[in-house]
């Protein structure tokens, strides 16, 4: 009998630990770590002269812009200057330099205006304008 409050705080201990083991994997990432996710899985591109072009026979004919491989993804790609600047804005967000990460957040929106992470630095300006 003297056992038996111990089992049942064993038990209802055992039955809780799920429960607090889900609820630390449900938070939700930050603004910053969503941001470094997304830019490492970009591919650097280096902008080339030359053009290059290549063709395919699939097996029957099929209009140019049908072709598409299922399940075939790819990554984005991004100017490697683009990418290296951005990048080291973040890295500055990072080290807790806010406003020299905005300034180069601004740096690279007057730049770079067409590039495919402009929402991004937007958003990064965004944030850095709340932290102050």
């Amino acid at each position: 009998m003297k056992n038996l409050p111990n089992l049942l705080l064993l038990f209802s201990l055992s039955l809780a630990a799920p429960t607090l083991h889900a609820a630390d994997k449900t938070a939700e990432p930050s603004f910053w770590d969503k941001l470094r996710a997304k830019v490492e899985q970009m591919a650097p591109q280096k902008r080339v002269t030359a053009t290059t072009a290549v063709g395919g026979v699939r097996g029957s004919k099929m209009a140019a812009d049908d072709v598409y491989w299922k399940g075939e993804q790819q990554a984005q790609t991004v100017d490697a200057d683009e990418l290296e600047k951005f990048q080291a804005a973040m890295a500055l967000a990072a080290a807790g330099e806010l406003e020299k990460a905005q300034a180069s957040f601004a740096e690279f929106v007057a730049k770079h205006p067409d590039s495919t992470l402009r929402k991004d630095a937007d958003q990064a300006l965004a944030q850095l304008q709340t932290a102050k």
